[in-house]
């Protein structure tokens, strides 16, 4: 619907829906909540009640972006608000995704990317996900990568956990493990980095546990910090604010093994996408959680 300069998507007015917002692909305003609109269905279950930070480029991609977690002046009420405490005791308030308008509502307010916590909003200290971010070094081959995620895979395996993986639009890969919402941040973070530096361990000449630029030569940097109380991630299919317009897509062990980068897709390719299976599916009747046995047998004590 067309009102005055104005497009009506989902009930949230998109004003300059022409601007252009990637340049060298010609994607408007309008592309873009169009793409929301065209993946919500799937997006939605993994960012629907979770606190959000965005990546707002009021002049398009190519010109200054700014990350965004807490409220402020001129957001549509389709996005929400929720004040929580904070680390050091005091209050804030941040902001949340709850459907499809409030998708379109970020786009509204020039957000290229959605990044979210890894626990919901009624139960904010029980995650229920744990993501590793595999991140290269410049000089590795997307090959390495792949070959870390399927190694990454195996090691959650053997604690008796499940994982499916995301390529996240840039370089990289996230390996996502669905949860059961007992276990608590300390943790998830503490299970996530003894796993992290156990595989540094066994093998420092591709694994790196900490974050250090300088020491991640030849190296994949296994980011365990995603997992800890106020860490996000990005959304599965959010777009990046990258040359391109690239999409952080779900794929399956299978399909990664076939790919050959983290930026396969691409907001043009989502229509076709949407019409394959959901390669996440199977995640819907998995129970799993961090118990006692796994934390202790991964070396895991809390913080």
């Amino acid at each position: 619907m067309q009102k005055k300069g104005r497009t009506l998507l989902a009930g949230v007015a998109l004003s300059s829906p022409d601007k252009i917002l990637f340049d060298a692909q010609g994607l408007t305003k309008a592309d873009i909540a169009a793409h929301y609109m065209r993946v919500a269905e799937r997006m939605l279950p993994w960012t629907r009640k979770r606190l959000v930070s965005l990546v707002r480029c009021p002049d398009g991609r190519s010109r200054e972006c700014f990350f965004q977690k807490h409220g402020g002046k001129g957001f549509p009420a389709e996005v929400k608000r929720r004040e929580i405490v904070e680390k050091n005791g005091g209050n804030a308030e941040y902001l949340y995704i709850d459907n499809l308008a409030g998708l379109i509502a970020g786009i509204q307010m020039n957000t290229l990317e959605f990044h979210v916590w890894g626990s919901r909003i009624d139960r904010l200290e029980k995650p229920d996900r744990l993501v590793f971010d595999l991140d290269p070094d410049e000089a590795l081959e997307f090959a390495d990568v792949r070959r870390a995620a399927f190694d990454l895979r195996e090691r959650l395996s053997a604690y008796g956990l499940k994982s499916v993986p995301l390529v996240t639009g840039g370089k990289g890969v996230h390996v996502v493990v669905p949860l059961s919402r007992r276990a608590e941040w300390p943790q998830a973070k503490a299970f996530a980095r003894s796993v992290a530096r156990t595989m540094e361990a066994e093998e420092p000449e591709r694994f790196l546990a900490q974050a250090a630029k300088a020491k991640r030569k030849g190296r994949v940097f296994i980011d365990w910090l995603r997992n800890e109380r106020g860490a996000t991630a990005i959304a599965p299919y959010s777009t990046r604010a990258r040359q391109g317009a690239p999409v952080a897509v779900p794929v399956s062990w299978a399909e990664l093994s076939e790919l050959a980068a983290a930026d396969t897709f691409h907001v043009a390719d989502m229509e076709a996408r949407m019409r394959a299976p959901e390669p996440w599916a199977e995640t819907a009747g998995w129970r799993q959680s961090l118990t006692r046995e796994i934390l202790a047998a991964a070396g895991a004590g809390d913080e």
